[in-house]
Order: C-alpha cells, then sequence, then structure tokens
C-alpha cells in the first residue's frame, strides 16, 4: 500500500510541475505569452500585496483573488506531495527551504526570459503556501500512522 501512495504522489507530482510550469511561463490567460522588453521586478516587500487590496474592486475579484491567493494555493501542493514523494524530505524547515528555492528560481526564470514578473511578493506567498502544504502533509500522516498502527 505504502508505495502504491509514492507511485501515485510520484505522477501527481510531475503532472503538478508541468501544470504550474504552464500556468506560470506559458499560459495566455495569465499573460505568459506576452514578452516584455524590459525586465519587469518589484523587491519592494508586499507592494504588490498592498496593491491589490487598495484597488480589489477596481481589479475585480478574479484579479484579487488569483494574486493574494493564488500564489499560494499554487505552491501548498508542492509542500504537501514533496514529503511523500522525498522521505529526505519530511522535516518542516526542509520543505519551506525547498519552496522557497523552488519559487525563487520560477521568479528569476520569469526575470530572465521576461516573461511575468520577478515579484519578492511572490516568493514570499508560494513560500507560504509550501509550507501550509507541509502542514496539511504532517496532520494527513499523523492521521495515516494513527489508522495504520491499529
Amino acid at each position: 500500500m505504502k508505495t502504491a501512495i509514492v507511485t501515485i504522489s510520484r505522477v501527481l507530482f510531475i503532472l503538478y510541475i508541468i501544470m504550474l510550469a504552464y500556468f506560470l511561463f506559458f499560459s495566455e490567460r495569465y499573460g505568459r505569452t506576452i514578452i516584455s522588453s524590459e525586465y519587469r521586478y518589484n523587491l519592494t516587500v508586499f507592494k504588490e500585496v498592498r496593491r491589490f487590496i487598495t484597488y480589489r474592486e477596481k481589479i475585480g475579484l478574479e484579479s484579487f483573488v488569483v494574486n493574494i491567493f493564488g500564489n499560494i494555493f499554487a505552491f501548498a501542493p508542492f509542500g504537501f506531495i514533496l514529503p511523500i514523494v522525498s522521505s529526505q524530505n519530511r522535516k518542516f524547515w526542509n520543505v519551506t527551504l525547498l519552496s522557497l528555492e523552488f519559487s525563487l528560481t520560477v521568479e528569476l526564470i520569469q526575470l530572465l526570459f521576461k516573461v511575468g514578473i520577478f515579484d519578492v511578493d511572490d516568493i514570499i506567498m508560494n513560500t507560504i503556501g509550501g509550507m501550509l502544504g507541509y502542514l496539511c502533509f504532517f496532520i494527513c500522516h499523523k492521521i495515516y500512522k494513527s489508522f495504520s498502527n491499529h
């Protein structure tokens, strides 16, 4: 049973990474096919978060939700599935650091290829998403272990 869960999780992890790459680099809906002629970035912590909160009525509910909560929810599967597929990454701080590194890598690729915007807020929100995903894994893992011991 345990190996089946790991195998299914590996497949889901690969599919998750493919879907995430599509949305972060290629999705027309999120403007990823528009390649800028200049580098676009935000290095001011919570600048974009404040902007989206301040202008939420003007930008619309969907843009507000996608920008504020989308980054968190997009990285939660990373924090949830990673400890399943990699037993070496079953510690909170490992998953947090890997979430941060993965997010930073994504943002740097967006900056280098001028697709999207390098945004420090995204790195923070993505890392929080990875942390929340790990917390969900931790709770589920504890429940699973309590049932499998009976």
